[in-house]
């Protein structure tokens, strides 16, 4: 296969490999190949796929039943939470390395399900700590646009090899951005369902259970209303569960227009108090006058919360959950925990865990409890809060090295993000803007508890508006 074959068969979004397929205009070992081919080629330069599985995913292409709704389609997953059995099970950690998953996550089951083919696994930062993807174990996933920048995090290496053309999507998941982040750095569309839409295995914990959320990155919005239709539904045994799905599915809803003008949230500063970049404000203001301009309601407003005390609670159970981690693999592997197994913020989150109390645990759980009330009230009078992605564009590599005041970089990189995972409401990354020099810059949409369906209504009619899809780096 020529190298333009393959660009050209990649660059296709996930629905239309599949159309070629069932009209056997190509073969699902055809994609396949196709997409391998761009990971070899495109990879040495960014650092987006830690794990190619290329004679494993030939042969389950060879043996993929071509009615299948995405029989063919290449997938790549990303090496955290989520298993494929005899995948790799690093989560982005140096004391992971050599740990090798036993069986395959629900989701990759109902992935398979959908005739999706795994072909390897994608970059992550360790335990998905941080807001770029640069661990010690694998190192710095690069931005297609500009590889001296991240791809952002966790899931920074899902979206950069979607944003290159290797695969026209990828697995991330989402705990306080991770998903929407590297979207938003790499000019790709992501969504993060509401808590339980998509399935977590209950034996993630009750912490991660409560602020994660499964999902994909893609260039197009169809692709990601489809695997939504096609994987939605919780995991045997979890208690998590989300509202209904609309009649129709999310499909229909992201192929439609929004049913009348929406009423849409509209804030360019965080509730912290840290600058927003000019780029990421443009971003944002244009992305209100299109909506005006199709028909919506748009109103400047933002939710009574105290952002300190959201804030101080948010990383009182981040450094549990990341401590909690660390723990697992250790009961995993029987290697006692230590600096050098580790990442830096990832050892500094545990030592700090260990000292927290219960008291601290509680008070941290009643105050996220009741920013996610007074978030759920505010969208009661909105269909959808529109604010930048990120208070920045993509950072320069190495932003988060330094050791001292990362939890401030963190607040000032991403502010915006966490709230969707504290009040386990759907939200998204939409790719309306570029900065002068080519940077991505995403603009984010928030929506009401069990409402993807609008929120990807809105994000099709953008979309057609404003095409992007058809983007690629050079």
């Amino acid at each position: 296969m020529t190298a333009e074959t393959a660009r050209e068969l990649t660059g296709l979004d996930a629905i239309a490999q599949a159309e070629l397929v069932r009209a056997r205009q190509v073969t699902p070992v055809e994609l396949v190949d196709a997409a391998i081919a761009q990971v070899e080629r495109l990879n040495p330069g960014l650092n987006a796929v830690v794990h190619l599985a290329a004679e494993r995913a030939r042969e389950e292409a060879a043996a993929v039943d071509p009615a299948l709704p995405l029989a063919g389609v290449p997938l790549l997953l990303k090496d955290l939470v989520v298993r494929r059995a005899g995948f790799p099970a690093t989560d982005g950690s140096r004391a992971g390395a050599g740990r090798v998953a036993v069986r395959d996550s629900e989701l990759v089951r109902r992935y398979r399900a959908a005739g999706l083919i795994a072909i390897g696994q994608t970059n992550t930062a360790e335990f998905g700590v941080t807001p770029t993807t640069e661990s010690e174990l694998f190192g710095p996933a690069r931005n297609p646009w500009d590889p001296a920048r991240t791809a952002g995090g966790s899931s920074g290496g899902s979206a950069a090899a979607v944003a290159a053309g290797m695969t026209p999507l990828a697995h991330g998941n989402d705990g306080g951005g991770s998903i929407r982040i590297p979207a938003s750095c790499c000019g790709v569309f992501g969504l993060k369902p509401s808590f339980g839409r998509t399935p977590l295995e209950p034996d993630a914990g009750a912490l991660l259970c409560r602020v994660l959320s499964n999902h994909v990155l893609t260039r197009s919005v169809r692709d990601s209303a489809l695997v939504l239709d096609l994987t939605a539904g919780r995991a045997r045994g979890s208690l998590l569960d989300a509202p209904p799905p609309p009649a129709g599915g999310w499909l229909a809803a992201a192929t439609a227009p929004p049913r009348g003008g929406l009423r849409i949230a509209l804030s360019t500063s965080p509730l912290a108090a840290v600058p927003v970049h000019e780029e990421c404000v443009t971003a944002v203001e244009q992305a209100a006058r299109l909506c005006e301009e199709l028909g919506h309601h748009v109103t400047e407003a933002m939710p009574p919360l105290d952002a300190d005390e959201l804030t101080a609670a948010w990383f009182t159970l981040w450094r549990e959950l990341m401590g909690s981690l660390v723990a697992e693999v250790a009961r995993e592997t029987g290697v006692e925990p230590s600096p050098d197994g580790f990442d830096a913020l990832t050892w500094e989150h545990y030592l700090a865990a260990r000292e927290h109390t219960a008291f601290e645990h509680m008070r941290a759980l009643t105050a996220i409890d009741s920013a996610a009330r007074l978030l759920h009230e505010f969208m009661e009078g909105f269909d959808a809060w529109l604010t930048p992605t990120l208070a920045q564009p993509p950072l320069v590599l190495g932003e988060f090295a330094a050791p001292a005041d990362r939890v401030a970089r963190y607040v000032r990189f991403s502010p915006f993000t966490r709230l969707a995972n504290v009040s386990g409401q759907p939200a998204m990354s939409v790719p309306l803007h570029r900065s002068p020099s080519g940077l991505p810059i995403g603009v984010h949409f928030l929506g009401q508890l069990g409402r993807e369906d609008v929120l990807l209504s809105l994000a099709g009619q953008l979309e057609r508006a404003r095409p992007w899809t058809g983007r690629l780096p050079a």
